[in-house]
């Protein structure tokens, strides 16, 4: 994601051009009034292969037994110090240094899917931003908002077709989630 900001626009709009290649034909195919119906698609085909990569490449056992782990180290700690049991605060604080390096494993388990995530999802998104460039007028009715142009800001300096497709992202990925048993941590 660095790598993008600091090579900028024009490589946006260069990766942006080539991915439409593939895309155009599907947004010929749904209509370009529908392009709301793009991102859902783009959404879903992005928490699909992110939920299968993570189903597949995190050790969801590690992940539960290092949060019970905490759990219980969490207690056991809050009641030292409520007790003022000096004790078992320094052997707590030993412990706590084990706990750190397997909070550490835990968050490369969850570090490791992004490069494979990435590399489908910024190309879609680069040709999201490139078309909606393109498309200044494009607009879409939201909830409460009414018909909005997708190019001004929904929320700080995210636009309303990067909230729409953020929220449909985040609701078809629930349902895949469910439905794959993933992360029921």
């Amino acid at each position: 994601m660095f790598g993008i900001m600091i090579l900028g626009q024009e490589f946006r709009q260069t990766v942006g051009a080539a991915v439409s290649v593939i895309m155009n034909p599907v947004l010929a195919l749904v209509g370009q009034e529908n392009f709301h119906l793009i991102l859902l698609v783009m959404a879903a085909i992005t928490a699909i292969y992110a939920s299968l990569i993570q189903k597949y490449t995190i050790d969801w056992d590690l992940m539960r037994n290092t949060q019970e782990r905490m759990k219980v180290f969490q207690k056991e700690f809050r009641e030292a110090q409520l007790s003022q049991n000096t004790y078992m605060l320094k052997k707590l604080e030993d412990q706590r240094k084990e706990m750190m390096e397997d909070q550490m494993k835990m968050s490369k388990q969850q570090f490791k899917p992004m490069a494979y995530i990435s590399i489908i999802s910024l190309p879609l998104f680069m040709w999201a931003y490139y078309y909606i460039s393109g498309h200044e007028a494009a607009t879409m009715v939201f909830p409460f908002w009414g018909e909005q142009l997708l190019t001004t800001a929904a929320f700080g300096p995210f636009q309303h077709w990067i909230y729409w497709y953020f929220i449909s992202s985040l609701g078809v990925s629930q349902l895949i989630r469910k439905a794959l048993n993933i992360g029921g941590v």
